[in-house]
């Protein structure tokens, strides 16, 4: 089963980029993000004329994540237990944003999720990313604790990159500069460690980034970041086989400026999946 990870940056304006990379690249099911969209508007049937079940997660132009798959989804989630909101006003109650979204497919957890950005080190949103990430390790650790737990994995835009070697931009790598700082750093990776995950494309993508800002020419210099991941449980990584960074699918007309990433689980021998044609 071939599983992919997109920010794919307005599902309106880029379902056909979309749909002819999972052709393409053969995708069983792919996690999207910032489909920038209601359930509602998402276009369900063109998903599903290419052979794609559609679950979605959105309440506005905003954020929104959804999963594409062409085998079945089951106990379909939107959000998960203790997931923060947010206001910009301290007396308000926070509202819930749709950031992340769970399914079953052939015996795996999927999730996929859309880490809010932070902005800026002094900003709000700030906590509000380093709450959500707290919150969503706390709950997969809860998860896989449960009798009958599945082998799980964790796909999207994530909006840290973990290393140095995972910045080719200049800007991100100048102290006091969001998705770099030892505060996000270290959210993720006790994340990790909360809820034993680990990434499963580097051990097999020792580089490449996923991100390029539009600006300033920063794909042509390679000036990216790797913020986008697939994390894996010790049960779903041990069945990872191959792993890519699609860096091909930012050239092009109207791209995302972000990439898919993609994991393979199991060998080639599954005869039995649906064939897209």
């Amino acid at each position: 089963m071939r599983i992919a990870t997109w920010n794919v940056n307005s599902i309106r304006t880029r379902k056909a980029l979309v749909i002819d990379f999972l052709h393409t690249s053969d995708i069983d099911v792919v996690l999207m993000q910032e489909t920038k969209c209601r359930d509602d508007q998402f276009p369900v049937e063109d998903f599903e004329a290419a052979g794609y079940e559609v679950a979605h997660f959105g309440l506005n132009q905003w954020n929104g994540v959804g999963i594409a798959s062409r085998l079945p989804l089951q106990d379909i989630e939107q959000g998960f237990p203790g997931m923060p909101g947010f206001s910009k006003d301290p007396t308000e109650e926070p509202a819930l944003e749709a950031r992340a979204l769970s399914a079953t497919v052939e015996g795996f957890r999927l999730c996929s999720v859309y880490v809010p950005n932070g902005r800026a080190l002094d900003d709000p949103h700030l906590d509000y990313k380093l709450r959500f990430i707290e919150a969503l390790g706390e709950h997969y650790r809860s998860y896989q604790e449960l009798p009958g737990a599945l082998p799980v994995a964790i796909g999207g835009d994530f909006n840290v990159a973990p290393d140095d070697s995972d910045v080719g931009d200049p800007a991100f790598l100048v102290p006091g500069t969001t998705h770099t700082s030892e505060l996000e750093r270290g959210a993720l990776q006790s994340f990790l460690a909360r809820a034993g995950l680990q990434d499963t494309v580097r051990p097999l993508v020792p580089t490449g980034y996923t991100y390029w800002d539009y600006k300033q020419g920063k794909f042509p210099k390679d000036h990216g970041m790797r913020i986008d991941f697939i994390y894996g449980s010790e049960s779903f990584v041990s069945q990872v086989s191959h792993a890519s960074i699609e860096k091909d699918q930012r050239n092009g007309e109207g791209p995302s400026d972000h990439v898919p990433v993609v994991v393979e689980v199991g060998g080639d021998d599954d005869f039995d999946r649906p064939m897209v044609f």
